[in-house]
């Protein structure tokens, strides 16, 4: 046991089997650990908070439920909306940590009297040149550190990552020794829909307007009822038979247009970022490094040259499939995320 019982902890708690475990090896780390639940406009939410409530009776550390709903529809449904409106690819869980887990959540733990704050994310911290970053998880199927890529540095000065060096595999292992069995229970990527997409977005508001779907040199092969039904890269639903397949490679929000071409046309090799934030700010430019586009996106050295203080070019060693617009570029500088910016277009 470490010498850290003085320390107040509060742990993002979540029901989940990360969560669980980060909390409980605060708590052999001689932490005072104290549970910290989102209240969420999310389904089975009364579930989820009977959930969360019996793993910290067990734990038997207190738990206090925040109340985050209006906050995060104002927030990160409101941004979701926005993006597929403008013909773009949001990625809420990304904004989600950005504004909410780290941002308002996190603040209203250290308003509570903590002292520090942690969660069950599988990435580590590391101090660097007087900032804290963000360094990949060595479980390279579970790693988080992209998800992670527009936290703040001072957020991360206090908080902690228990699962920093641990694999999926080996919480679920020490999950089942503490009783606890959580196989099955993995949280879906976006936690607020109910259904498919389609139909929250309608619920919200998105109402079909028809337009077409045309090829790169304008010809118009087919019908759409709404830009927010597709995604760059998306095969599936486009209904042009052809002897190869077609995808849509561009969403048009100006001329309410759909433009698809073949698996070449998604090839790009540079893009354009906006919204440039460092964790640590290259000394020199062009810096070159790798690159991930998305998350499930094999990270390639790629090289980003500076437009102005929060504009860059990136150019990638080999062509990238379907760099999407809307989605973030993170910046490696090898295991080391030093920075990130949002997608604003590919270019040839």
């Amino acid at each position: 046991m470490g010498n850290n019982k003085k320390i107040k902890v509060g742990m993002a708690m979540s029901g989940g089997v990360d969560s669980t475990v980060a909390a409980a090896l605060l708590q052999e780390q001689g932490y005072a650990v104290y549970g910290f639940f989102m209240l969420l406009p999310v389904p089975e939410m009364e579930a989820q908070q009977e959930r969360v409530s019996r793993v910290a009776e067990t734990l038997q550390i207190p738990l206090e439920c925040i109340a985050m709903e209006n906050h995060f529809t104002e927030t990160v449904i409101h941004y979701f909306l926005s993006s597929y409106r403008q013909g773009l690819t949001p990625n809420p869980c990304i904004f989600c940590n950005q504004y909410i887990k780290f941002g308002s959540f996190l603040r209203a733990m250290l308003a509570a009297g903590m002292e520090k704050t942690a969660s069950g994310h599988y990435a580590q911290i590391s101090a660097s040149q007087g900032q804290s970053l963000i360094v990949r998880s060595p479980d390279p199927l579970k790693d988080q550190s992209y998800f992670l890529c527009r936290v703040d540095s001072r957020q991360l000065d206090s908080h902690i990552f228990p699962l920093a060096r641990w694999s999926k595999q080996h919480t679920y292992q020490r999950a089942k020794s503490m009783g606890f069995d959580f196989q099955g229970q993995e949280s879906q990527d976006v936690c607020f829909l109910s259904g498919d997409l389609h139909s929250f977005l309608a619920s919200r508001g998105l109402k079909e307007r028809p337009g077409k779907i045309v090829t790169t040199n304008g010809t118009c092969l087919a019908g759409h009822q709404g830009i927010w039904r597709y995604t760059i890269g998306q095969r599936r639903g486009l209904g042009i038979p052809d002897a190869t397949p077609w995808y849509v490679t561009a969403i048009d929000a100006t001329n309410n247009q759909i433009v698809v071409g073949k698996t070449e046309q998604l090839l790009h090799e540079t893009l354009t970022v906006h919204s440039l934030q460092w964790f640590r700010k290259p000394t020199l430019f062009p810096w070159q490094g790798a690159v991930q586009i998305r998350s499930r996106h094999a990270p390639v050295r790629a090289k980003l040259t500076l437009a102005d203080r929060k504009r860059g070019r990136v150019v990638f060693a080999k062509p990238q499939r379907a760099i999407t617009p809307g989605q973030y570029a993170a910046f490696y500088d090898g295991d080391k995320l030093i920075g990130s910016g949002i997608i604003e277009k590919y270019q040839q």
